[in-house]
Protein backbone atom coordinates (compact mmCIF):
# COMPACT_ATOMS: atom_id res chain seq x y z
CA UNK A 1 0.00 0.00 0.00
CA UNK A 2 1.32 3.48 -0.80
CA UNK A 3 2.33 6.03 1.84
CA UNK A 4 -0.53 8.26 0.69
CA UNK A 5 -3.13 5.48 1.03
CA UNK A 6 -1.79 4.40 4.43
CA UNK A 7 -1.85 8.01 5.67
CA UNK A 8 -5.38 8.66 4.41
CA UNK A 9 -6.72 5.41 5.87
CA UNK A 10 -4.98 5.75 9.23
CA UNK A 11 -6.21 9.25 9.93
CA UNK A 12 -9.70 8.79 8.48
CA UNK A 13 -10.19 5.77 10.75
CA UNK A 14 -8.66 7.44 13.80
CA UNK A 15 -10.87 10.51 13.33
CA UNK A 16 -14.17 8.61 13.58
CA UNK A 17 -15.85 9.69 16.79
CA UNK A 18 -12.84 11.86 17.71
CA UNK A 19 -13.18 15.19 19.52
CA UNK A 20 -12.23 17.11 16.38
CA UNK A 21 -15.04 15.36 14.52
CA UNK A 22 -17.38 16.41 17.31
CA UNK A 23 -15.94 19.91 16.99
CA UNK A 24 -16.76 19.83 13.27
CA UNK A 25 -20.35 18.99 14.15
CA UNK A 26 -20.46 21.81 16.73
CA UNK A 27 -19.04 24.34 14.27
CA UNK A 28 -21.46 23.25 11.53
CA UNK A 29 -24.46 23.53 13.82
CA UNK A 30 -23.35 26.91 15.17
CA UNK A 31 -22.31 28.70 11.98
CA UNK A 32 -24.17 26.77 9.25
CA UNK A 33 -21.53 27.89 6.72
CA UNK A 34 -19.74 24.73 5.55
CA UNK A 35 -17.28 26.27 3.07
CA UNK A 36 -15.36 28.49 5.56
CA UNK A 37 -15.44 25.69 8.15
CA UNK A 38 -14.05 23.14 5.69
CA UNK A 39 -11.38 25.61 4.51
CA UNK A 40 -10.36 26.22 8.13
CA UNK A 41 -10.21 22.48 8.86
CA UNK A 42 -8.04 22.00 5.76
CA UNK A 43 -5.57 24.77 6.62
CA UNK A 44 -5.43 23.98 10.35
CA UNK A 45 -4.80 20.31 9.57
CA UNK A 46 -2.00 21.06 7.10
CA UNK A 47 -0.26 23.31 9.64
CA UNK A 48 -0.75 20.93 12.55
CA UNK A 49 0.11 17.73 10.69
CA UNK A 50 3.17 19.21 8.95
CA UNK A 51 4.56 20.02 12.37
CA UNK A 52 3.58 16.59 13.74
CA UNK A 53 5.13 14.69 10.81
CA UNK A 54 8.35 16.72 11.10
CA UNK A 55 8.53 15.95 14.83
CA UNK A 56 8.08 12.27 13.97
CA UNK A 57 11.09 12.45 11.66
CA UNK A 58 13.17 14.16 14.35
CA UNK A 59 12.28 11.44 16.88
CA UNK A 60 12.92 8.68 14.32
CA UNK A 61 16.49 9.94 13.83
CA UNK A 62 17.23 8.70 17.37
CA UNK A 63 15.80 5.20 16.84
CA UNK A 64 17.17 2.20 14.97
CA UNK A 65 14.97 0.83 12.17
CA UNK A 66 14.12 -2.26 14.28
CA UNK A 67 13.11 -0.17 17.33
CA UNK A 68 11.12 2.19 15.09
CA UNK A 69 9.27 -0.79 13.58
CA UNK A 70 8.17 -1.96 17.03
CA UNK A 71 7.26 1.57 18.11
CA UNK A 72 4.96 1.71 15.09
CA UNK A 73 3.46 -1.72 15.89
CA UNK A 74 2.83 -0.81 19.54
CA UNK A 75 1.46 2.60 18.50
CA UNK A 76 -1.06 1.01 16.14
CA UNK A 77 -2.14 -1.38 18.90
CA UNK A 78 -2.49 1.57 21.29
CA UNK A 79 -4.57 3.39 18.67
CA UNK A 80 -6.79 0.30 18.40
CA UNK A 81 -7.54 0.59 22.11
CA UNK A 82 -7.81 4.37 22.06
CA UNK A 83 -10.47 4.48 19.33
CA UNK A 84 -12.72 2.35 21.52
CA UNK A 85 -12.92 5.19 24.06
CA UNK A 86 -15.58 7.73 23.02
CA UNK A 87 -14.31 11.29 22.83
CA UNK A 88 -16.18 14.37 23.99
CA UNK A 89 -15.35 18.01 23.76
CA UNK A 90 -13.54 19.25 26.84
CA UNK A 91 -14.05 22.52 28.63
CA UNK A 92 -16.05 25.49 27.45
CA UNK A 93 -17.88 24.87 24.20
CA UNK A 94 -18.09 28.55 23.33
CA UNK A 95 -16.29 29.47 20.13
CA UNK A 96 -14.80 32.81 19.13
CA UNK A 97 -17.16 35.42 17.72
CA UNK A 98 -14.71 36.25 14.93
CA UNK A 99 -16.64 34.35 12.28
CA UNK A 100 -16.76 30.76 11.06
CA UNK A 101 -13.33 30.63 9.37
CA UNK A 102 -11.21 32.17 12.14
CA UNK A 103 -13.14 30.43 14.91
CA UNK A 104 -12.93 27.08 13.12
CA UNK A 105 -9.22 27.43 12.31
CA UNK A 106 -8.24 28.33 15.88
CA UNK A 107 -10.52 25.77 17.51
CA UNK A 108 -9.51 22.97 15.15
CA UNK A 109 -5.76 23.65 15.36
CA UNK A 110 -5.85 23.71 19.17
CA UNK A 111 -8.15 20.67 19.47
CA UNK A 112 -5.81 18.67 17.23
CA UNK A 113 -2.81 19.18 19.54
CA UNK A 114 -2.08 15.87 21.26
CA UNK A 115 -5.02 14.24 19.49
CA UNK A 116 -4.79 10.66 18.22
CA UNK A 117 -4.70 11.82 14.59
CA UNK A 118 -1.78 14.14 15.36
CA UNK A 119 0.04 11.30 17.12
CA UNK A 120 -0.73 8.99 14.19
CA UNK A 121 0.73 11.63 11.86
CA UNK A 122 3.91 11.78 13.95
CA UNK A 123 4.21 8.00 13.79
CA UNK A 124 3.68 7.98 10.04
CA UNK A 125 6.23 10.80 9.65
CA UNK A 126 8.74 8.74 11.60
CA UNK A 127 8.03 5.62 9.56
CA UNK A 128 8.04 7.36 6.16
CA UNK A 129 10.58 10.17 6.67
CA UNK A 130 11.53 10.04 2.99
CA UNK A 131 7.91 10.71 1.94
CA UNK A 132 6.94 13.43 4.40
CA UNK A 133 4.91 15.43 1.88
CA UNK A 134 2.81 12.34 1.09
CA UNK A 135 2.26 11.73 4.80
CA UNK A 136 1.03 15.29 5.41
CA UNK A 137 -1.09 15.26 2.24
CA UNK A 138 -2.55 11.87 3.15
CA UNK A 139 -3.31 12.71 6.76
CA UNK A 140 -4.92 15.98 5.66
CA UNK A 141 -7.07 14.15 3.10
CA UNK A 142 -7.96 11.57 5.77
CA UNK A 143 -9.03 14.36 8.12
CA UNK A 144 -11.20 15.87 5.38
CA UNK A 145 -12.69 12.48 4.47
CA UNK A 146 -13.85 12.08 8.07
CA UNK A 147 -14.92 15.66 8.76
CA UNK A 148 -16.39 17.11 5.56
CA UNK A 149 -19.43 14.81 5.63
CA UNK A 150 -20.03 15.75 9.27
CA UNK A 151 -19.89 19.44 8.40
CA UNK A 152 -22.12 18.99 5.34
CA UNK A 153 -24.72 16.79 6.94
CA UNK A 154 -24.48 18.39 10.38
CA UNK A 155 -26.40 17.01 13.32
CA UNK A 156 -28.20 14.41 11.22
CA UNK A 157 -25.03 12.37 10.72
CA UNK A 158 -24.21 12.20 14.43
CA UNK A 159 -27.68 10.94 15.29
CA UNK A 160 -27.72 8.23 12.61
CA UNK A 161 -24.23 6.70 12.75
CA UNK A 162 -23.67 3.60 14.93
CA UNK A 163 -20.49 5.00 16.52
CA UNK A 164 -19.98 2.05 18.88
CA UNK A 165 -19.90 -0.41 15.97
CA UNK A 166 -17.72 1.94 13.92
CA UNK A 167 -15.23 2.23 16.81
CA UNK A 168 -15.02 -1.57 17.12
CA UNK A 169 -14.44 -2.04 13.39
CA UNK A 170 -11.86 0.74 13.44
CA UNK A 171 -10.05 -0.92 16.37
CA UNK A 172 -9.91 -4.18 14.40
CA UNK A 173 -8.48 -2.32 11.39
CA UNK A 174 -5.75 -0.76 13.59
CA UNK A 175 -4.85 -4.22 14.91
CA UNK A 176 -4.55 -5.30 11.26
CA UNK A 177 -2.28 -2.32 10.57
CA UNK A 178 -0.15 -3.34 13.57
CA UNK A 179 0.22 -6.89 12.25
CA UNK A 180 1.04 -5.52 8.79
CA UNK A 181 3.71 -3.23 10.26
CA UNK A 182 5.18 -6.16 12.23
CA UNK A 183 5.50 -8.27 9.10
CA UNK A 184 7.25 -5.63 6.97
Amino acid sequence: MSVLAISITTVALAEIGDKTQLLSLLLASRYRKPIPIIAAIFLATIANHALAAWLGVVVADFLTPEVLKWVVVVSFLAMAGWVLIPDKLDGDESISNRGPFVASFIAFFIAEIGDKTQIATSILGAQYADALIWVVLGTTIGMLVANVPVVMIGKLSADKLPLTLIRKVTAILFVGLAFGAALF
